[in-house]
């Protein structure tokens, strides 16, 4: 279960998914925390220079990698505006992460992406579970869903109101 204290991480997953947005990128954004609440990392997406693997996801499982021992990276836990797609899940259970926190499931997130009429990625979105079954994941976090959806609204139409 998600505690308040942990709802700070995920509002700046928030403001990390506005930065991408703002930067003319799509509104994702990650931060990696240690077991003992310190924050190690933090990233948003940079796809919009045409490499599609620029999730911040994916960059802090990387930095994890060259930067935490295998304990350290067992106990921290990824926060995240958006469930890990199947390359960011496969990255974060192969350095051996911990939990994984996010705001809008994949399900919820291609849903939108329909009704906006977003053509389907070109792999297929799973849940995280699917790719990684013993990596502990909590999600979604409703307190924050509607933000993060009227980020990707706003991203995909110019206007955070649904018109």
């Amino acid at each position: 279960m998600v505690r308040d204290s942990e709802l700070r991480y995920l509002r700046r997953c928030v403001e990390l998914a506005t930065e991408a947005l703002d930067a003319g990128d799509e509104p994702f954004g990650s931060v990696l925390v240690a077991g003992d609440g310190t924050v190690l990392a933090e990233d948003r997406n940079r796809v919009a220079d045409g490499d599609r693997t620029r999730h911040p996801e994916f960059e802090l499982a990387r930095w994890s990698a060259a930067h935490l021992t295998p304990e350290e990276r067992a106990a921290a836990t990824v926060y995240t505006s958006g469930e890990h797609c199947p390359m960011c899940a496969a990255a974060h259970a192969w350095v051996g992460l911990g939990r994984i926190v996010y705001i809008v499931s994949s399900v919820q997130l291609s849903a939108l992406l329909a009704e906006l009429g977003v053509p389907a990625p070109p792999v297929r979105t799973l849940p995280v579970r699917d790719i990684a079954p013993d990596v502990a994941v909590e999600g979604p976090v409703q307190e924050l869903v509607d933000e993060v959806r009227q980020l990707h609204r706003r991203h995909r139409t110019g206007s955070s109101d649904g018109a």
